[in-house]
Protein backbone atom coordinates (compact mmCIF):
# COMPACT_ATOMS: atom_id res chain seq x y z
CA UNK A 1 0.00 0.00 0.00
CA UNK A 2 1.72 3.18 -1.02
CA UNK A 3 1.37 6.28 1.58
CA UNK A 4 -1.27 7.66 2.09
CA UNK A 5 -2.48 11.29 1.62
CA UNK A 6 -3.77 13.52 4.46
CA UNK A 7 -7.01 12.13 2.96
CA UNK A 8 -9.33 10.35 5.78
CA UNK A 9 -9.75 6.63 3.99
CA UNK A 10 -12.99 5.20 5.19
CA UNK A 11 -11.07 1.27 5.70
CA UNK A 12 -10.94 0.60 9.74
CA UNK A 13 -7.71 0.93 9.43
CA UNK A 14 -4.81 3.55 10.79
CA UNK A 15 -5.03 6.78 8.65
CA UNK A 16 -1.40 8.76 8.46
CA UNK A 17 -0.91 12.05 7.54
CA UNK A 18 1.96 12.17 4.49
CA UNK A 19 4.02 14.82 6.76
CA UNK A 20 4.30 12.08 9.05
CA UNK A 21 6.67 9.67 6.19
CA UNK A 22 5.02 6.78 6.88
CA UNK A 23 3.77 3.70 4.59
CA UNK A 24 0.92 0.79 6.23
CA UNK A 25 1.30 -2.68 4.87
CA UNK A 26 -0.97 -5.51 5.77
CA UNK A 27 0.35 -8.28 7.57
CA UNK A 28 -1.62 -11.18 8.11
CA UNK A 29 -4.62 -9.45 10.80
CA UNK A 30 -2.98 -6.92 11.36
CA UNK A 31 -1.19 -4.07 10.19
CA UNK A 32 2.95 -3.46 9.84
CA UNK A 33 3.75 1.03 9.73
CA UNK A 34 7.24 1.00 8.60
CA UNK A 35 8.80 4.26 9.06
CA UNK A 36 10.66 5.99 5.80
CA UNK A 37 12.06 8.78 7.82
CA UNK A 38 11.19 9.25 11.34
CA UNK A 39 13.05 12.99 10.91
CA UNK A 40 12.58 12.40 15.29
CA UNK A 41 16.63 11.06 16.44
CA UNK A 42 14.62 11.57 20.25
CA UNK A 43 11.51 8.71 18.85
CA UNK A 44 14.21 6.74 17.61
CA UNK A 45 15.92 6.86 20.84
CA UNK A 46 12.79 6.01 22.83
CA UNK A 47 11.38 2.90 21.18
CA UNK A 48 14.83 1.68 21.21
CA UNK A 49 15.43 2.20 24.69
CA UNK A 50 11.90 -0.14 24.73
CA UNK A 51 13.38 -2.44 22.80
CA UNK A 52 10.98 -1.81 19.52
CA UNK A 53 12.54 -2.10 15.92
CA UNK A 54 11.63 1.86 15.12
CA UNK A 55 11.14 1.04 11.44
CA UNK A 56 9.01 -2.07 11.83
CA UNK A 57 6.38 -2.72 14.85
CA UNK A 58 2.90 -3.88 14.40
CA UNK A 59 -0.63 -2.40 15.48
CA UNK A 60 -3.87 -4.11 15.02
CA UNK A 61 -6.58 -2.48 12.53
CA UNK A 62 -7.76 0.67 14.15
CA UNK A 63 -6.20 0.47 17.86
CA UNK A 64 -3.16 1.66 18.61
CA UNK A 65 -2.64 4.22 16.17
CA UNK A 66 -6.03 6.24 15.48
CA UNK A 67 -5.86 9.20 12.56
CA UNK A 68 -5.48 12.43 15.54
CA UNK A 69 -2.24 10.74 16.84
CA UNK A 70 -0.21 9.78 14.45
CA UNK A 71 2.08 12.43 14.15
CA UNK A 72 5.69 11.83 15.51
CA UNK A 73 5.48 14.67 18.23
CA UNK A 74 2.49 13.34 19.47
CA UNK A 75 3.27 9.68 19.16
CA UNK A 76 6.10 10.97 21.15
CA UNK A 77 4.43 12.73 23.88
CA UNK A 78 2.01 9.81 24.05
CA UNK A 79 4.64 6.85 24.48
CA UNK A 80 6.33 9.67 27.38
CA UNK A 81 3.12 10.31 29.42
CA UNK A 82 2.34 6.30 29.18
CA UNK A 83 5.59 4.51 30.16
CA UNK A 84 6.99 7.72 32.36
CA UNK A 85 10.63 6.62 31.37
CA UNK A 86 13.05 8.48 33.74
CA UNK A 87 16.11 9.00 31.76
CA UNK A 88 13.59 11.83 29.87
CA UNK A 89 12.57 13.59 33.29
CA UNK A 90 16.28 14.23 35.15
CA UNK A 91 16.65 18.11 35.42
CA UNK A 92 20.14 18.72 34.57
CA UNK A 93 22.55 19.56 37.58
CA UNK A 94 22.83 23.28 38.86
CA UNK A 95 25.72 24.64 37.76
CA UNK A 96 28.23 25.44 40.52
CA UNK A 97 28.32 28.65 41.71
CA UNK A 98 31.54 31.24 40.38
CA UNK A 99 33.94 32.39 43.19
CA UNK A 100 34.06 36.49 42.62
CA UNK A 101 36.17 38.78 44.56
CA UNK A 102 34.91 42.77 44.59
CA UNK A 103 37.51 45.10 45.06
CA UNK A 104 37.09 48.85 45.94
CA UNK A 105 39.28 51.16 45.89
CA UNK A 106 38.25 54.27 47.91
CA UNK A 107 37.74 57.61 47.14
CA UNK A 108 37.96 58.63 43.34
CA UNK A 109 37.02 61.94 41.31
CA UNK A 110 36.25 64.59 43.79
CA UNK A 111 37.47 62.98 46.90
CA UNK A 112 41.12 62.43 46.97
CA UNK A 113 41.55 61.04 50.33
CA UNK A 114 44.57 61.46 51.85
CA UNK A 115 47.87 62.59 50.68
CA UNK A 116 50.32 59.75 50.15
CA UNK A 117 54.07 59.74 49.62
CA UNK A 118 55.49 57.76 46.81
CA UNK A 119 58.97 56.49 46.60
CA UNK A 120 60.66 59.66 45.97
CA UNK A 121 58.92 61.57 48.99
CA UNK A 122 56.67 62.80 46.22
CA UNK A 123 52.99 63.62 47.46
CA UNK A 124 50.17 61.33 45.25
CA UNK A 125 46.67 61.63 46.31
CA UNK A 126 44.96 58.00 48.10
CA UNK A 127 42.58 57.80 45.62
CA UNK A 128 45.11 57.15 43.27
CA UNK A 129 47.54 54.81 45.14
CA UNK A 130 44.04 52.72 45.70
CA UNK A 131 43.50 52.50 42.15
CA UNK A 132 46.96 51.61 41.51
CA UNK A 133 46.69 49.06 43.69
CA UNK A 134 43.33 47.62 42.74
CA UNK A 135 44.53 47.21 39.12
CA UNK A 136 47.62 44.88 40.35
CA UNK A 137 45.74 42.75 42.52
CA UNK A 138 42.87 42.42 39.96
CA UNK A 139 45.40 40.85 37.48
CA UNK A 140 47.06 38.57 39.51
CA UNK A 141 43.93 37.36 40.78
CA UNK A 142 42.35 37.15 37.14
CA UNK A 143 45.92 34.82 36.49
CA UNK A 144 44.70 32.81 38.86
CA UNK A 145 41.33 32.23 37.75
CA UNK A 146 39.21 34.05 40.02
CA UNK A 147 36.35 36.51 38.86
CA UNK A 148 37.04 39.89 39.89
CA UNK A 149 34.27 42.73 39.82
CA UNK A 150 35.69 46.54 40.85
CA UNK A 151 33.94 49.27 42.13
CA UNK A 152 35.78 51.80 39.49
CA UNK A 153 37.99 51.43 37.05
CA UNK A 154 39.36 54.84 36.69
CA UNK A 155 38.93 58.30 38.56
CA UNK A 156 35.15 58.37 38.88
CA UNK A 157 33.20 59.14 42.13
CA UNK A 158 31.55 56.54 43.60
CA UNK A 159 29.20 56.96 46.61
CA UNK A 160 29.26 53.64 49.20
CA UNK A 161 25.66 53.19 48.77
CA UNK A 162 26.80 52.65 44.86
CA UNK A 163 29.50 50.39 46.27
CA UNK A 164 27.62 48.56 48.25
CA UNK A 165 25.37 47.88 45.83
CA UNK A 166 27.83 46.72 43.15
CA UNK A 167 28.86 44.33 45.68
CA UNK A 168 25.47 42.82 46.39
CA UNK A 169 24.75 42.08 43.19
CA UNK A 170 28.01 40.28 42.58
CA UNK A 171 26.74 37.88 44.54
CA UNK A 172 30.57 37.88 46.40
CA UNK A 173 32.78 35.68 48.13
CA UNK A 174 35.02 38.13 49.53
CA UNK A 175 35.21 42.16 49.30
CA UNK A 176 38.35 43.96 49.64
CA UNK A 177 38.18 47.47 50.08
CA UNK A 178 41.51 49.24 49.57
CA UNK A 179 42.89 52.44 51.63
CA UNK A 180 46.27 54.20 52.25
CA UNK A 181 47.83 56.38 54.81
CA UNK A 182 50.99 57.77 55.95
CA UNK A 183 49.69 57.47 59.50
CA UNK A 184 50.90 54.42 61.54
CA UNK A 185 52.54 51.85 59.80
CA UNK A 186 52.53 48.37 57.89
CA UNK A 187 48.71 46.71 57.03
CA UNK A 188 45.96 47.73 58.60
CA UNK A 189 42.67 45.46 58.59
CA UNK A 190 39.08 46.39 59.70
CA UNK A 191 35.88 44.67 59.68
CA UNK A 192 32.70 46.25 60.52
CA UNK A 193 31.78 47.09 64.10
CA UNK A 194 28.38 45.64 63.53
CA UNK A 195 27.26 43.07 66.04
CA UNK A 196 26.45 39.89 64.59
CA UNK A 197 22.92 39.04 64.13
CA UNK A 198 21.06 35.85 63.04
CA UNK A 199 20.52 35.95 58.83
CA UNK A 200 17.03 37.39 58.28
CA UNK A 201 14.88 37.36 54.77
CA UNK A 202 14.52 41.10 55.05
CA UNK A 203 17.39 43.28 56.79
CA UNK A 204 18.15 47.02 56.96
CA UNK A 205 20.34 48.41 54.65
CA UNK A 206 22.76 50.03 56.38
CA UNK A 207 23.37 47.02 58.74
CA UNK A 208 23.19 44.08 56.26
CA UNK A 209 27.15 43.19 56.96
CA UNK A 210 25.72 42.50 60.78
CA UNK A 211 24.41 38.74 59.05
CA UNK A 212 28.32 38.64 57.48
CA UNK A 213 30.73 39.60 60.53
CA UNK A 214 31.14 36.35 61.51
CA UNK A 215 32.18 35.08 57.81
CA UNK A 216 34.42 39.13 57.24
CA UNK A 217 36.38 37.81 60.60
CA UNK A 218 37.48 34.67 59.32
CA UNK A 219 38.26 36.43 55.88
CA UNK A 220 40.08 38.93 58.34
CA UNK A 221 42.26 36.16 60.01
CA UNK A 222 43.24 34.45 56.52
CA UNK A 223 44.25 37.84 55.45
CA UNK A 224 46.32 38.40 58.67
CA UNK A 225 48.13 35.12 58.38
CA UNK A 226 49.42 35.72 54.44
CA UNK A 227 50.81 39.40 55.92
CA UNK A 228 52.49 37.50 58.41
CA UNK A 229 53.84 35.02 56.22
CA UNK A 230 54.92 37.86 53.51
CA UNK A 231 57.13 39.36 56.63
CA UNK A 232 54.70 42.54 57.03
CA UNK A 233 53.60 44.20 60.25
CA UNK A 234 49.47 43.64 60.93
CA UNK A 235 47.39 45.31 62.87
CA UNK A 236 44.06 44.33 63.30
CA UNK A 237 40.49 46.18 64.06
CA UNK A 238 37.11 46.91 63.75
CA UNK A 239 35.42 50.08 63.05
CA UNK A 240 32.41 51.73 61.26
CA UNK A 241 32.36 50.92 57.81
CA UNK A 242 30.21 52.82 55.19
CA UNK A 243 30.33 50.68 52.35
CA UNK A 244 31.25 47.45 54.20
CA UNK A 245 28.01 47.79 56.49
CA UNK A 246 25.64 47.92 54.01
CA UNK A 247 27.10 44.79 52.03
CA UNK A 248 25.85 41.00 52.02
CA UNK A 249 29.21 39.15 51.82
CA UNK A 250 32.70 38.60 53.50
CA UNK A 251 34.41 41.84 53.27
CA UNK A 252 37.47 44.03 54.78
CA UNK A 253 38.79 46.81 54.55
CA UNK A 254 42.87 46.96 53.96
CA UNK A 255 44.89 50.14 55.02
CA UNK A 256 48.35 50.65 53.75
CA UNK A 257 50.73 52.57 55.67
CA UNK A 258 54.51 52.94 55.10
CA UNK A 259 56.16 50.21 56.28
CA UNK A 260 59.12 50.29 58.43
CA UNK A 261 61.62 47.54 57.78
CA UNK A 262 64.00 48.29 61.07
CA UNK A 263 64.16 50.61 63.64
CA UNK A 264 66.85 52.94 61.56
CA UNK A 265 65.49 52.43 58.02
CA UNK A 266 63.60 54.85 56.03
CA UNK A 267 60.02 54.24 55.63
CA UNK A 268 58.48 52.65 52.44
CA UNK A 269 56.04 54.60 51.32
CA UNK A 270 52.44 53.16 50.31
CA UNK A 271 52.96 55.10 46.72
CA UNK A 272 55.97 52.69 46.33
CA UNK A 273 55.35 51.13 43.54
CA UNK A 274 57.66 47.82 44.60
CA UNK A 275 55.52 48.21 48.24
CA UNK A 276 52.38 48.00 45.83
CA UNK A 277 53.71 44.38 44.35
CA UNK A 278 54.28 42.91 48.04
CA UNK A 279 50.82 43.97 49.12
CA UNK A 280 49.09 42.76 46.18
CA UNK A 281 51.11 39.32 45.77
CA UNK A 282 49.85 38.79 49.92
CA UNK A 283 46.33 39.62 48.99
CA UNK A 284 46.16 37.32 46.21
CA UNK A 285 47.82 34.79 48.77
CA UNK A 286 45.42 35.01 50.96
CA UNK A 287 42.22 35.49 49.03
CA UNK A 288 43.47 31.62 46.83
CA UNK A 289 43.20 30.60 50.28
CA UNK A 290 39.49 31.79 51.10
CA UNK A 291 38.92 30.29 47.36
CA UNK A 292 40.27 26.70 48.82
CA UNK A 293 38.59 26.59 51.68
CA UNK A 294 34.63 28.14 49.54
CA UNK A 295 33.06 24.76 50.04
CA UNK A 296 33.20 25.09 53.88
CA UNK A 297 32.39 28.21 54.14
CA UNK A 298 29.29 27.79 51.15
CA UNK A 299 27.79 25.54 53.34
CA UNK A 300 27.70 28.05 56.16
CA UNK A 301 26.25 30.92 54.58
CA UNK A 302 23.47 32.99 55.24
Amino acid sequence: MPSTDSTQQNTGRPVLHENTAYTVRQKNSGYTIRQKNLGCPILAAVLSRLGWDSTNFPHAPGSLIPAQIVSTRILLASILLALSIPAFAQAPPAPASRFVVVLDAAHGGDNPGATIKDASGASQPEKAITLALSVRLRSLLAARGISVVTTREADTAVDDDRRAAIGNHANARACISLHATQSGSGIHIFTSSLAPAEPARLVPWKTAQAAWVTHSLALAGVVNSAFLHAGMTVTLGRTALTAIDSMACPAVAIEVAPEIPSANAQPINPGDTEYQTRVAQALAAALLDWRTNAARTEADRP
